[in-house]
């Protein structure tokens, strides 16, 4: 009863607030006030507020969004271990027999390093070619603008 009465009254100086937009020839937001005035109203009418006032004060309604809440947190907790092992079983199952199929692929000798310094070397570079110097690294353009800048 008392929450019908403050939406009643909620919507009554929501709308009295319209009248004083339109009057000032600001009817665009009289209309929006208007439509957002009768939202209370409405809700009186079909009866959601009776409900929501039944249910804020009911035991059984709260031990309900208790279990929900419950439910979701046990939800998300599992969730987040799964991101973390990195997948379903499935999932890991195939990556471990995908990581096998790779370990096999390579040949046991592969990981052995190289002794030999002779041209069948795969990293030996040609011998009329000699390294070159890495080029050094130009900041002239850039001292300039600082120069020009005054920093």
């Amino acid at each position: 009863m008392i929450a019908e009465t403050v939406c009643s009254a909620v919507s009554a100086a929501g709308l009295g607030i319209a009248a004083v937009s339109a009057y000032r020839k600001r009817f665009l937001t009289a209309a929006r006030i208007a439509a957002y005035s009768l939202v209370p109203i409405g809700l009186v009418l079909t009866g959601v507020v009776g409900w929501a006032a039944d249910t804020a004060f009911s035991l059984k309604a709260w031990v309900g969004f208790g279990v929900l809440g419950a439910a979701w947190l046990i939800f998300l907790g599992t969730r987040a271990v799964e991101r973390r092992r990195g997948g379903t079983r499935a999932e890991r199952k195939a990556a471990k027999a995908a990581k096998a199929a790779r370990r096999e692929a390579v040949a046991p000798a592969a990981s052995a390093p190289s002794l030999g310094t002779g041209a069948s070397s795969a990293t030996a570079r040609p011998a009329g070619k000699p390294q070159a110097a890495a080029p050094a690294e130009d900041f002239s353009d850039i001292e300039a603008i600082l120069k020009k800048h005054g920093i």
